[in-house]
């Protein structure tokens, strides 16, 4: 969109007056922003009287500039020409200053993000600090304790980590039409709410396992010959997640019977899930476990190569995580902090991390990258996502049945 208002297709558009400093994105990023100015500002507070707006349909060449917001490769191929969702165009102006605490990021994909709408408006800026997901919850209910914290929003990797801070009390409510932007299961309650989904899948080399030899549920594989040549990555944060949720959905009993079930079959042990997912398409193993963008990542670089991808059915194998937001309890911006919560499930956004990490949009009119079912049509269990925050339990069997 230029400053005249015309979208990507060069017909007028009509913008707010409000919108009169809204800046230029993408190609034409390098404009100097100006300082914004701190605290619950004039526009913060008159955005308290402002509803959040209502999802609607928008064609692509309605939305803000969204070409310059989609990433580019391969495995883009046609992105949807229209969408139901919200525009950033569409959103409270943003004026102010915000501190948010960002656990993880996704290789500074999430720090990206967060540059990219602080360039946007003129008066508008945000101060982030960066640390483990874990680390940051430890910090920040600490913090809510002392009445002292700097944050006013916390972005976390996982919903385990948002889930200590809400459940330690250490968070505002969200406004509850929040929750119109994303499935339940991922706005579980008013305290947090996700924002890219990472499903656990099965990446299978077609040229030595059919998709039918698959089973719908993981646990039906530890018995099985068809998976002696599998590989998985106990050390990473998301297999943890994983088996904590099978721990808590089958009990501890069955999981270590499927982890000894496992490793009977000799399954590999690797460094994380992304070298699991080329040594599938490698040939070196049939099957493997991995969240379902390792599997794109190998494609992006390897269109042609020999890799699908397998999710199963309402059990702990189908599992999908998300990344979350939180606004931190005692923040002085808390308007403010909601604005870019909003702005983080706006379309554009959504397409600039789903087009770039791979990860799942959790705005469900924005579908992932690569020939993946969408994630309305996906069938993880019903399962408490804050829950994945108890994995002490968890790396005590990992190490008792030596994974670990």
């Amino acid at each position: 969109m230029d400053r005249n208002g015309r979208g990507g297709s060069g017909r007028p558009r009509l913008l707010r007056g409000r919108r009169d400093f809204l800046k230029l994105t993408g190609a034409t990023a390098g404009l100097a922003a100006l300082a914004g100015c701190g605290g619950d500002s004039e526009e913060s507070t008159a955005n308290r009287e402002e509803p959040i707006p209502e999802p609607k349909s928008y064609t692509a060449d309605e939305l803000f500039n969204i070409d310059e917001w989609r990433g580019s490769g391969p495995l883009i191929g046609e992105r949807p020409s229209e969408y139901e969702g919200i525009s950033m165009l569409d959103l409270p102006d943003m004026r102010g200053e915000l501190t948010v605490y960002l656990g993880g990021g996704e290789g500074g994909l999430y720090v990206n993000l967060l540059n990219r709408i602080q360039r946007t408006y003129r008066d508008f800026q945000i101060e982030t600090r960066k640390a483990p997901s874990s680390q940051l919850a430890n910090t920040l209910v600490e913090e809510a304790r002392a009445g002292n914290s700097p944050a006013d929003i916390f972005w976390a990797i996982d919903a385990g980590s948002v889930g200590v801070v809400a459940n330690n009390d250490a968070t505002e409510s969200l406004p509850e039409s929040v929750g119109r932007f994303v499935p339940g299961t991922f706005y579980p309650s008013r305290n947090w709410v996700g924002i890219m989904g990472r499903a656990r899948s099965v990446p299978y080399n077609p040229d030595e396992l059919d998709a039918s030899d698959i089973p719908n549920t993981v646990m039906a594989m530890d018995g099985d010959g068809r998976f002696d040549n599998m590989g998985w990555a106990p050390t990473y944060g998301a297999f943890q997640a994983f088996i904590t949720s099978m721990r808590l959905i089958e009990g501890e009993s069955r999981t270590r019977e499927w982890l000894n079930g496992m490793q009977n079959l000799g399954i590999g042990a690797y460094d994380n899930e992304l070298v699991v997912a080329n040594r599938v398409a490698e040939g070196e193993l049939t099957a493997g476990f991995s969240n379902h963008y390792y599997s794109r990542l190998v494609r992006e670089d390897r269109p042609d190569a020999p890799l699908e991808l397998a999710f199963t059915q309402n059990d702990p194998g189908a599992l999908i995580n998300c990344s979350a937001t939180e606004v931190i309890k005692g923040t002085q911006n808390r308007i403010l902090a909601e604005n870019l919560i909003l702005h983080l499930l706006s379309i554009e956004a959504q397409e600039f991390l789903g087009t770039r990490g791979y990860e799942y949009p959790l705005v469900p009119s924005v579908p992932p990258v690569g020939d993946l079912p969408t994630i309305d049509e996906l069938n993880p269990p019903d399962f408490d996502l804050s829950r994945l925050a108890d994995v002490e339990p968890t790396l005590r069997l990992l190490r008792d049945t030596g994974v670990l």
